[in-house]
């Protein structure tokens, strides 16, 4: 199948949930596949924290031929998040206001901003129904957000490794990463490569609350018990940083951390409990087991306030990034999902990793 990436251009000011306005803006999305006659095979990925909207790169062994949504019977569609630097309007872009970079002054976003830029997309592309949202972490977060904002419009919904609102722990590991991107005596240029070496130091922060003890046991331990310097698990935190480095930028993380800090669904709608509520789309919860950062009692607390929810935990030795790994198991839940009947229950899938851990090093949260 084809797949073809595509710019969305709002010309129209477009205020944002904080009081400030961007003078227009603009989304990069990804399709694969190709809409039926009546459009009702719309598939919406949306991308965890530094993600793409390129899902065949981050995401590639889920959207094949046999997978749950096949491409040769569905059209997927992903959209890189605001405040992001893949493509879409962010704190890199120019404002045509002055002619020149956001860099500092791009102003806060939020998920039900995020979710609105998408929904004039989703208007634009004559997309009245989506048969499938699916979201992981940030991308969960937004999913949710957006099946709260447009009940009647998802079919499905497939909240993964996320919550309802950014816990006091999780946005203390986002604190901490932006305290390291604050101490570079660069961060406070307008500058592209500003706070870059602080970002590395936040990326091995965060690698910590997306990886388990059991994880750098298995992967980092040293071969050899003479070692007195220049561990495996110390090269390994620079390795990530540096790769974070050469594909983002520190203003576009500094945001999309506070994004999800400020998620929270019950805001402004009497409470949590009665914004859960108003999600029509029959919902599956996926959890993983071993997750740090979005604890499994965040997607139960989910399963149990959407209505008719299914919960399904995924056993994993990768915590928070076995949703990005456990491609397997993930695909036999979904199929499992899409061809039963909508009922409340708990599934646990324990089978071996499907994914060598050496492949760890390659995904991109």
């Amino acid at each position: 199948m084809v797949k073809t990436e595509s710019i969305f251009h709002h010309s129209e000011e477009f205020e944002l949930e904080s009081g400030s306005i961007l003078p227009g803006f603009q989304l990069k999305y990804t399709t694969l596949g190709q809409l039926n006659k009546d459009k009702s095979n719309v598939v919406w990925v949306c991308h965890a924290l530094t993600g793409s909207s390129d899902f065949t790169d981050w995401w590639k062994d889920f959207f094949t031929e046999g997978s749950p949504y096949d491409p040769r019977d569905y059209f997927i569609i992903c959209a890189n998040t605001l405040g992001g630097c893949y493509g879409s309007t962010g704190p890199l872009s120019i404002n045509p206001k002055s002619g020149k970079n956001f860099f500092h002054d791009f102003p806060l976003v939020t998920n039900r901003d995020v979710v609105r830029a998408f929904d004039h997309l989703r208007v634009a592309l004559g997309i009245d129904k989506v048969h499938s949202l699916i979201g992981g972490s940030l991308g969960g977060q937004q999913a949710l957000e957006w099946a709260i904002q447009q009940p009647t419009v998802f079919q499905n919904l497939i909240a993964i490794a996320c919550n309802a609102f950014h816990s006091p722990w999780g946005i203390a590991f986002n604190e901490a990463q932006r305290m390291a991107i604050a101490a570079d005596a660069t961060w406070k240029e307008n500058d592209v490569r500003a706070g870059v070496e602080g970002m590395k130091a936040a990326r091995a922060m965060g690698m910590i609350s997306f990886r388990t003890y059991e994880t750098f046991e298995e992967t980092q331990s040293e071969r050899e018990n003479q070692k007195l310097d220049d561990f495996r698990a110390s090269s390994y935190q620079r390795y990530q940083g540096q790769k974070l480095a050469s594909r983002f930028n520190a203003y576009s993380y500094w945001l999309l951390t506070k994004m999800m800090d400020s998620h929270q669904v019950g805001r402004n709608r009497n409470s949590v409990v009665q914004a859960l509520k108003q999600i029509q789309a029959r919902t599956l919860v996926v959890g993983i087991d071993s997750d740090l950062l979005f604890p499994l009692r965040e997607q139960k607390y989910l399963a149990h306030h959407i209505p008719g929810a299914q919960l399904n935990v995924i056993e994993s030795l990768y915590g928070h990034d076995g949703f990005l790994v456990e491609f397997v198991k993930f695909k036999k839940l979904v199929n499992q999902f899409l061809r039963s009947p909508q009922k409340e229950q708990e599934v646990v899938l324990t089978e071996s990793s499907s994914t060598d851990f050496d492949s760890l090093e390659d995904i991109n949260l």
